[in-house]
């Protein structure tokens, strides 16, 4: 590709020589480790490196032209500055894979909890109506039916462009987080449709407050289409106030929920048998193939969604009975004595609350939850998950998540403090998480629950005495031991 086409759209802060335009650029590199012969760099400044300290390190690997924010001369090759090389590099890697999310229909969900469940009903009902779909999100991606790791809940631009070109699916459904984007992580694609889930206590030590948290959330429908719809849950607060936001703006809203003035309106929940019904012309009983009422949310979202991009409401009606759940979400095992087992993603003080509640509705005779926090991450949301699972959980366990940098006594310490100071005595420290587990799943009996919240998918950052690898192979070890040589 020529330079000319590959800076259309970009904002230069320096004039460049007119024979530079038919420079032909052969790929594009974030990280000087990546660059190759003829590629350009982009320097962006991250949170514990800057790439403007390997500029010359991309020059020796072959870069033909850098990218960067420093006003940088003498350099022995061209140099484009910009006022955010974030933007820069998403509007590059649009230009250089042929805007690729042009030719899709692009969904993004954005939210502190739901994000994952939502993204997958949505593929489900596009896939069981003929719609070919690829995921990008917190689990892993999919494209074109393969599964490809995910660092990160929404990648970089120029890892998400190269997705989506990558991609022969019809349509793409892409988890949206704050953190991607306040970073430009979506920049140059724009939505088909949009959702928003809730808004609950997360990530403030990154975004300093809920209102800041908000406002992170709300750049996604920035990027809606013109045409495009806005899917809102306004029983959320936050949600009410991104409703009345978007409408001020002459947005195409669909909200749902209880409230009167709602598009999607609910009449009821019935707990017992995981349904909603719409308060509609005709008759609506959604059935969630999952427990809670979080749930129930999820799939009235990904309803609305379905219905949104012209699926028949009787199919979707049928096709989401049959949704086979998600990894680490709410995933259920039983014991040899009776006892349910649950490992849940559940990492914030709304999510386990909607855990434990939903275990209780179930029937559960007694429950143990096992949970940990992350060392050198939002501290908080701490008090407020204890004081639930203090109320709700008949015992529970404190024990290890994500160290980080913290050290473990240090982290034991912080634990018998916080516990001290807003738990009971059904609580205790267990740093062993695998320990943890065999302890809750041995000392359980019929009719008793299990609740495993905070990894979900992920693995374990740690070794602990049980050799395995995630809460749902710790529980797979106790529920079916290996055989005996």
């Amino acid at each position: 590709m020529k330079l000319t086409q590959l800076i259309n759209g970009l904002k230069l802060q320096n004039s460049i020589e007119e024979d530079l335009y038919d420079l032909v650029i052969q790929g594009l590199a974030d990280s000087s480790q990546e660059v190759e012969e003829g590629f350009v760099f982009i320097a962006i400044k991250g949170f514990k490196d800057d790439g403007h300290n390997h500029i010359s390190h991309a020059i020796e690997k072959g870069a033909s032209l850098v990218v960067g924010e420093q006003h940088i001369e003498d350099l022995p090759v061209p140099y484009l500055q910009v006022d955010n090389a974030r933007i820069a590099l998403g509007i590059l890697a649009k230009n250089f894979y042929g805007n690729p999310a042009s030719q899709k229909l692009m969904i993004g969900i954005t939210g502190t909890n739901g994000k994952t469940t939502t993204s997958y009903l949505v593929k489900h009902l596009l896939e069981q109506n003929g719609i070919s779909c690829s995921v990008m999100g917190t689990i892993k991606n999919i494209v074109n039916g393969s599964s490809i790791k995910s660092a990160n809940t929404t990648p970089n631009s120029l890892i998400l462009q190269k997705l989506l070109a990558l991609s022969n699916d019809d349509a793409v459904v892409m988890e949206v987080s704050s953190h991607g984007l306040t970073q430009h992580r979506i920049e140059g694609i724009e939505f088909d449709v949009c959702l928003f889930t809730n808004l609950h206590h997360e990530h403030l030590d990154y975004h300093g407050s809920m209102d800041s948290y908000f406002e992170a959330k709300a750049i996604l429908f920035d990027h809606l289409k013109p045409d495009g719809t806005a899917i809102i849950n306004v029983d959320d607060e936050w949600g009410g106030k991104l409703d009345r936001l978007l409408l001020e703006k002459g947005k195409n809203v669909c909200s749902i929920g209880q409230l009167k003035n709602s598009r999607l309106r609910v009449q009821s929940f019935d707990m017992e048998h995981s349904t909603l019904r719409l308060d509609d012309a005709e008759e609506t009983l959604i059935q969630s193939p999952m427990a809670g009422i979080h749930n129930l949310y999820n799939s009235l979202m990904a309803y609305a969604t379905a219905l949104s991009v012209g699926i028949e409401k009787n199919s979707i009606l049928s096709t989401i009975r049959n949704f086979p759940g998600v990894e680490g979400r709410f995933e259920t095992s039983k014991t040899q004595s009776g006892a349910i087992v649950i490992v849940d993603y559940a990492h914030t003080p709304d999510a386990v609350y909607h855990c434990l509640t939903t275990a209780k509705e179930a029937g559960a005779n007694r429950i143990t939850h096992i949970f940990g926090f992350r060392g050198d991450r939002d501290s908080s949301k701490r008090r407020e998950m204890i004081e639930i699972t203090s109320k709700i959980s008949d015992r529970y366990i404190i024990t290890t998540d994500d160290l980080n940098s913290v050290p473990a006594e240090e982290m034991r310490s912080l634990y018998s403090e916080l516990n001290d100071r807003y738990g009971n005595e059904k609580g205790f420290i267990q740093m062993d998480r695998t320990k943890a587990i065999k302890d809750a799943i041995d000392s359980s009996s019929e009719g008793d629950w299990v609740v495993i919240t905070g990894k979900g998918h992920e693995k374990y950052s740690h070794q602990f005495e049980i050799p395995t690898e995630s809460d749902k192979e710790t529980v797979n070890f106790m529920v079916k031991p290996p055989k005996a040589d």
